[in-house]
């Protein structure tokens, strides 16, 4: 579902972006109950690019991501993962040095920006079509004997998904009959009708 992509313009080892793709993973799965089977981590490697701010050349890191964006999203939980995320990078890659003069051989291991898009509006990942942001726990149950079905098959994958939503209790956030008795608590209060009257 969500897409980061690192564009690094400094050497990263194997490790770092093993490290770094854990870090953001579990970031994002935490942050929205995502499965993290459905959180991709691309690394490009952006050293040779010719890259300006403010009209001059400049090398710098930077994480970008595609995302689901919607009501149950906040600006709070955007910014509080951003901040998140600049911390895991400042932890495995290092924090940047003061701003050091051209031609040190110090690489700046700064972290310029962490860019959050919000436009993914559909598509499919792994055969299934992509749920709503929000709509996770959902989703989940509607496809969950499918899920299991491809477990079964022996796709690692699907097993490795079943055993993070049952650790993570994913699917209990889902009752739809919750739901409902909470849109007719809100159209109560509005009519003025039970308890709310």
């Amino acid at each position: 579902m969500p897409h980061y992509t690192i564009e690094h313009a400094i050497l990263l080892t194997s490790s770092q972006k093993d490290d770094l793709a854990v870090a953001i993973t579990t970031i994002h799965s935490t942050k929205f109950s995502t499965p993290k089977m459905f959180v991709n981590v691309t690394f490009n490697d952006v050293s040779e690019a010719r890259t300006y701010v403010g009209g001059k050349q400049r090398s710098g890191n930077h994480i970008k991501a595609n995302v689901r964006s919607g009501p149950s999203r906040t600006q709070e939980d955007w910014n509080e993962l951003s901040m998140q995320i600049a911390r895991a990078w400042d932890d495995i890659i290092g924090r940047g040095l003061p701003k050091i003069k051209r031609g040190s051989e110090d690489p700046d291991t700064t972290l310029r920006s962490v860019v959050l898009l919000g436009d993914i509006i559909g598509g499919l990942e792994a055969g299934f079509v992509l749920p709503p942001a929000g709509g996770d726990a959902e989703w989940l149950q509607q496809n969950w004997k499918a899920f299991n079905r491809k477990a079964d098959e022996g796709d690692e994958e699907f097993k490795e998904l079943m055993k993070d939503v049952e650790v993570r209790g994913l699917l209990k956030e889902y009752d739809p009959d919750a739901e409902m008795k909470a849109a007719q608590a809100r159209v109560n209060e509005m009519m003025g009708w039970g308890d709310s009257a």
